[in-house]
C-alpha cells in the first residue's frame, strides 16, 4: 500500500482537514468566490437563458409563423424559453407595448427599430436591434376593383389617374400599416416609381393589417399595402385585386424582423441567443414545403391570424392569382424563412432603410447612415448564437443591388441614392 503522505499537496484534502478548514472561517462562499459569474452551485456552468419567460407580441400576417411554430412546436422550449405569444392590435400597440418593457421581444417591420432608436415619425427614442430576419418577399399592393385592367405591376399607368383625382379635389387615397415600416416604404416606392408623389398627390394613410379590406369596401380607399392573407381576402371578397407583389419590386427583399430593445439584449445575451436558436430550428422546418400545410393550420387559428387556412396556403405554397386575370406559379420568390441566407440580418438594409427616410423626409438633413445601421443591425449576435448551435451562419454581404425601377444601390454611396430620385421630399437641415 502507497503511502499517503507520497500524494501531491493538492490532492491531500481529506473530508477531516476541510471540515477542520472550513471550522475556521473559510466558508463555502469563500472557496468559489473566485469562480467566473453565471457558474452555478455544481460547478457547471450556467448556460441557460437569464430570463426565461418571454411575451413575444405579434400582428396577425403570415409572417408571423416563425416564432408562433417555435411556440406551437416546442422549439423555444427546446432552448429554455418558456414563450407566450401576444396579439397585438397595431404597429403603434406593439411599438408602445415593446418600448414599455409588457413585450420582451416582438414582429416587426423593418423600419421600426431603426426609427424607433432614431426617435423618428412619432416614435420615443428607445434603442433597439435586429439580431433576425424573419423572413423575405410575401406582400402584395392591392387596388379596387375599378383599376382592374387598367394598372398593373407598372405604376406608371396609375398616374393619370391620380393626376385627374388630385385635380379634381379628391385625391386618390392608399394605406399602409406604419409610417417608417415596410408596407409604407413598397407603397411609396411603388407609386414614386409611377411619378406620383405620395406626400402631395396622394392621400397616403395608416390603417392596421385586419382593417385594410374591410375599409376598401366601404370605399375609405383606392389601394394599399400589406402582408398576407390580406391581399387574398381582398380578392376572395371581390373587393380588389393585387396589382403588384413585393417580390416582384424587389426579388428576396427583408421583410419583418425578430426584435428586442438594446437594453433588454444587454443584460439578457443567453436569452436572446436562445431564442434565434429556437427560431432557427422553426425556420428550417417552415421551408420544407411538406410542412407549409401544417404551418397554415397553425398559423390560421383564432389565436394568430384568425382566418381560413386557405386564405395563406396558396401563397404560402407559391401560387399567386392576382385576380385580375394574371396567375404566376412562383419557383423561388415566394414567401422565405430560412432559404438563401435569409435570416442574416444584413447592414445595407438598414442603410437602404435610412435612404428611403431621407428621400421622404422623415429626417432633415443627411442621417448618420453608419452610425445608425451598425447600432441597430447585429449580425454579431446571430452569428454567436449559429455558431453554439453548431450551424454554419451566413455572411455579410455589402454588394450593390437594385428595385424595379432600375436604380442600383450601393451601401457604400447611400446618400448619392437617396437624392437620387426625381420624386420625392427631401428636407435639408
Amino acid at each position: 500500500m502507497k503511502n499517503q503522505s507520497n500524494r501531491p499537496a493538492s490532492r491531500a484534502w481529506s473530508r477531516r482537514r476541510f471540515l477542520k478548514t472550513t471550522g475556521k472561517g473559510l466558508t463555502l462562499a469563500a472557496l468559489f468566490s473566485g469562480l467566473p459569474k453565471g457558474w452555478a452551485g455544481t460547478l457547471a456552468p450556467d448556460t441557460g437563458p437569464e430570463t426565461p419567460k418571454i411575451k413575444i407580441g405579434m400582428i396577425a400576417l403570415t409572417d408571423c409563423s416563425p416564432f408562433v411554430v417555435a411556440h406551437e412546436k416546442g422549439f423555444f422550449k427546446k432552448y429554455g424559453i418558456e414563450s407566450t405569444i401576444a396579439k397585438q392590435a397595431s404597429w403603434a400597440a406593439v411599438r408602445d407595448n415593446f418600448s414599455t418593457g409588457d413585450l420582451q421581444a416582438t414582429h416587426m417591420l423593418l423600419g421600426m427599430p431603426i426609427a424607433s432608436t432614431m426617435g423618428l415619425l412619432g416614435s420615443p427614442k428607445k434603442p433597439m436591434i435586429i439580431p433576425w430576419l424573419l423572413n423575405r418577399n410575401g406582400q402584395a399592393i392591392s387596388l379596387k376593383g375599378d383599376f382592374k385592367g387598367k394598372v398593373a405591376a407598372d405604376p406608371k399607368a396609375l398616374k393619370p389617374f391620380a393626376d385627374a383625382a388630385k385635380a379634381a379635389g379628391t385625391p386618390l387615397t392608399f394605406a399602409m400599416t406604419f409610417p417608417p415600416g415596410t408596407h409604407a416604404m413598397w407603397m411609396r416606392f411603388y407609386l414614386g416609381a409611377g411619378g406620383i408623389n405620395p406626400d402631395k398627390d396622394v392621400n397616403l394613410i395608416t390603417i392596421p393589417p385586419a382593417q385594410m379590406v374591410s375599409n376598401m369596401s366601404i370605399g375609405k380607399m383606392d389601394g394599399f399595402c400589406v402582408g398576407e392573407p390580406w391581399g387574398v381576402r381582398t380578392i376572395q371578397q371581390k373587393i380588389g385585386y393585387t396589382a403588384v407583389t413585393t417580390q416582384d419590386i424587389w426579388k428576396d427583399h427583408p421583410e419583418k424582423v425578430f426584435a428586442f430593445t438594446a437594453e433588454f439584449a444587454d443584460k439578457n445575451p443567453k436569452t436572446v441567443k436562445a431564442c434565434l436558436k429556437a427560431l432557427n430550428d422553426a425556420s428550417v422546418w417552415l421551408d420544407k414545403m411538406e410542412n407549409r400545410p401544417e404551418a397554415c393550420d397553425i398559423v390560421s387559428q383564432p389565436t394568430y391570424i384568425n382566418c381560413p387556412k386557405e386564405a395563406i396556403l396558396e401563397r404560402m405554397t407559391g401560387h399567386i392569382d392576382y385576380g385580375d386575370g394574371r396567375v404566376k406559379d412562383e419557383k423561388t420568390y415566394y414567401m422565405i424563412f430560412h432559404d438563401r441566407d435569409c435570416n442574416y440580418p444584413q447592414p445595407k438594409f438598414a442603410t437602404w432603410w435610412l435612404s428611403q427616410f431621407r428621400r421622404w423626409g422623415m429626417v432633415t438633413g443627411v442621417p448618420d447612415y453608419a452610425g445608425v445601421t451598425a447600432s441597430v443591425m447585429r449580425p454579431d449576435i446571430y452569428e454567436e448564437a449559429m455558431k453554439e448551435n453548431g450551424v454554419t451562419p451566413a455572411k455579410r454581404d455589402d454588394s450593390p443591388f437594385a428595385l424595379f425601377d432600375g436604380a442600383t444601390f450601393d451601401p457604400a454611396k447611400p446618400e448619392e441614392y437617396a437624392t437620387s430620385f426625381a420624386v420625392n421630399s427631401i428636407k435639408n437641415a
